[in-house]
């Protein structure tokens, strides 16, 4: 397992829900503006954490928590996190995952399982420029398969956005809104980039409020609900 980290209690991570968060080490994107660069960059410089451990510490929260926000880095890379997350089903509790959707039949799995109640998948920018995120192999047809498959589940669904400039502005929510219409809840984020991976991306600042706002507008056109977060 790459457990890296594991925290206490958030309600903003599982909307409606008090949840622990567990970070995964590793990831098949190095966005520029990652907000979790170690994690990424060097997750061998974090111990791994033993699920074992984690899952005795979440029996004891129980009374406390609803969920596990189950996080990274990208989760899905790693082999045993279904065992890991029938632990967590197995002690009553919900989970959310988050995921940047690169790898549909992993997501797919989990969900047919029963393993993952609410869903939250990163658009980071138009897929034809996924590959600009990564200098190894990235298919971003990946992305568009997991699009596709989550048109309808049986799970709670959200599509998330950094509105980071340079790789979000009105084209591209117009480009992703036509992607995911009809969506149930598409959440914007405030860029802060004070937090980003490389330089190139902390030096890029990030947009007003009222730019953002513009985005939100324009995204209602496409999706059931929108909102905006980090402002």
């Amino acid at each position: 397992m790459a457990i890296k980290g594991f925290q206490g209690t958030s309600l903003l991570d599982f909307p409606g829900r008090i949840a622990s968060l567990v970070f995964w080490g590793r990831c098949n994107l190095t966005c520029p503006f990652c907000h979790n660069p170690p994690l990424v960059l060097d997750p061998g410089a974090y111990p791994d954490i033993d699920a074992t451990e984690i899952l005795s510490d979440l029996a004891r929260r129980k009374p406390f928590i609803d969920g596990v926000v189950v996080s990274g880095g990208e989760p899905t890379l790693d082999s045993g996190l279904p065992v890991f997350l029938k632990g967590v089903k197995a002690l009553g509790l919900d989970v959310k995952l988050d995921t940047n959707g690169l790898a549909p039949q992993v997501t797919a799995g989990l969900i047919e399982q029963g393993l993952v109640d609410y869903l939250a998948i990163d658009l980071k920018t138009t897929p034809e420029r996924y590959r600009e995120l990564h200098p190894g192999t990235v298919f971003p047809e990946h992305l568009l398969e997991t699009v596709r498959a989550c048109a309808d589940v049986p799970v709670e669904l959200e599509y998330r956005t950094t509105c980071v400039p340079g790789w979000v502005d009105e084209d591209v929510i117009a480009r992703l809104g036509e992607l995911i219409e009809g969506a149930p809840l598409w959440a914007l984020q405030q860029y802060q980039p004070e937090h980003a991976m490389f330089e190139t991306a902390r030096e890029l600042g990030c947009y007003p409020l009222e730019r953002i706002q513009g985005f939100a507008d324009l995204a209602g056109r496409f999706v059931q609900r929108v909102v905006v977060r980090g402002v």
